[in-house]
């Protein structure tokens, strides 16, 4: 596990910890709104392409077919 790994390691737990801090926080009112949850939603949807992102920029190492 390299650098790389262990940082996008990192900002995958911060961006979970991030949005379930948020989630919490939007029902902490007793009444969770249709805007609550299309703000969850959004929040899920930017997790899953941030996570996305990671694992390209994990494995773009594997493609780099030029000698080293």
């Amino acid at each position: 596990m390299g650098y790389e790994d262990t940082k996008a390691d990192a900002n995958e737990t911060m961006r979970h910890l991030d949005n379930k801090a948020k989630e919490t926080w939007r029902k902490a009112d007793g009444n969770e709104s249709l805007s609550d949850k299309v703000a969850d939603l959004g929040d899920d949807v930017r997790d899953t392409v941030g996570d996305a992102g990671d694992e390209i920029r994990r494995h773009s190492d594997d493609l780099d077919t030029r000698p080293r």
